[in-house]
């Protein structure tokens, strides 16, 4: 096994150049597959990221691997995720979970247990949503807390997801959930270090932000799972039996979603 770290440090005196240019990347990037493939030894060439967290460099670098893979973490967490961009011999919607320890990584082979591990049952401003990493569901928790405000515009901050997404949740709530939030500072946050994209978090976010507004938990044993449109209507969304599946597993039997409720003022009412 060969590792290259990185691959913009390494160039060829038969170029001009310095190290990372895009010649001395593609010159050098050819030569160790050409001697991987002649040789039958596997090399991992580990590159530089950008900001945004894309690979640096050359495009060409990724059409000339077979296989980009992408270790993301938060410093402050000892969660790490191991997504595939490319892949030329499977699929590229697989996740691995890996836990930092003192002696290196360990898989963490049920991550919702992982997740929820220091949940507290009944807990006000508290749900839990199932996202999908890949093909595998998750179950995370998401907690809200909203308070009275001492400012002439309210806050709204959020940790984990998108904050525009939130204020759209807020203000659907606020129309058809007629909660009572437009003078108050909201908090959202996903426990464990996650930052979640997926829509499938819409509707937990919704419950748990009325959930601190009126003072009372959530049911026992419940999971919400949906999409929430401006309307205040309750989508569907994808991989939602796998979902439901995954939730049955770590014993939740009360489902939100878009097959319990058609509408988030109903559920809200129900509290």
């Amino acid at each position: 096994l060969v590792i290259i770290d990185s691959v913009q440090t390494l160039y060829s005196s038969e170029l001009p150049g310095l190290a990372g240019s895009i010649s001395q990347i593609r010159e050098c990037t050819a030569r160790l597959i050409n001697y991987a493939k002649s040789h039958n030894v596997p090399v991992i060439l580990v590159g530089h990221v950008t900001k945004d967290g894309e690979m640096a460099g050359p495009k060409v670098l990724e059409h000339m691997v077979d296989a980009v893979l992408e270790l993301t973490g938060d410093r402050y967490y000892d969660l790490r995720l191991l997504r595939t961009q490319k892949n030329r011999f499977g699929a590229t919607d697989e996740v691995g979970v890996f836990q930092m320890v003192e002696s290196g990584l360990i898989e963490v082979a049920n991550p919702s247990k992982f997740f929820l591990a220091e949940r507290e049952e009944g807990a006000i401003g508290s749900s839990v949503c199932v996202i999908m990493e890949g093909t595998r569901p998750v179950l995370i928790e998401v907690q809200a807390l909203v308070v009275e405000s001492e400012l002439p515009v309210p806050r709204r901050v959020s940790q984990g997801v998108d904050v525009r997404r939130v204020m759209i949740l807020l203000g659907v709530l606020q129309k058809y959930a007629r909660l009572p939030i437009g003078n108050k500072d909201v908090f959202i946050k996903v426990t464990g270090g996650l930052n979640v994209k997926e829509p499938a978090i819409d509707l937990a976010i919704c419950l748990a932000v009325a959930s601190s507004t009126l003072g009372k938990a959530l049911p026992k044993n419940s999971v919400a799972v949906g999409e929430v449109g401006l309307l205040g209507e309750i989508r569907s969304v994808s991989w939602g039996e796998k979902t439901v599946k995954e939730a049955s597993k770590l014993r939740y039997t009360k489902i939100f979603s878009r097959e319990s409720n058609k509408r988030v003022s109903e559920i809200v009412k129900g509290l």
